[in-house]
């Protein structure tokens, strides 16, 4: 009897030890503040990039030539669009063209231009909607 009492109880020690593990793994991603977007190139850098390099990069990038990229902005400009305090219109819609011509997702184009999900998120459905009412 006495052996089972020291089995239930090592096999109950094992699953609360199991158990906050789980839990100290799980609850690090909210205590961890290693920063993420940490690349060297930030969103509006690599559109001041396409716009001042090779034409065709633009192109392959955001799917548009540039003078159409600059009209657009113009265009979007007129219709009351602005930079906001911490991003460009043309990063805006650099940040919409680029996810409509790679399908990519919005984490993978945060990646790209170095900002929050929410922040990509925003912006392009930011676009979006001054395009389809434009």
């Amino acid at each position: 009897m006495p052996h089972r009492h020291r089995f239930a109880a090592a096999a109950a020690a094992f699953f609360v030890n199991t158990v906050v593990c789980a839990a100290q793994i799980y609850t690090a991603s909210f205590y961890n503040k290693t920063p993420y977007h940490t690349s060297a190139l930030s969103g509006h850098a690599w559109v001041q990039e396409l716009i001042n390099g090779h034409p065709e990069r633009i192109k392959c990038e955001l799917g548009m030539k540039l003078h159409v990229f600059q009209a657009l902005i113009e265009a979007l400009h007129a219709v009351g669009l602005q930079d906001t305090r911490n991003i460009s219109l043309e990063e805006h819609l650099a940040i919409f063209l680029h996810t409509s011509v790679t399908g990519l997702s919005i984490r993978h184009v945060g990646e790209r231009f170095q900002h929050a999900n929410a922040t990509i998120s925003k912006y392009e459905s930011k676009i979006s909607t001054h395009l389809m009412c434009s």
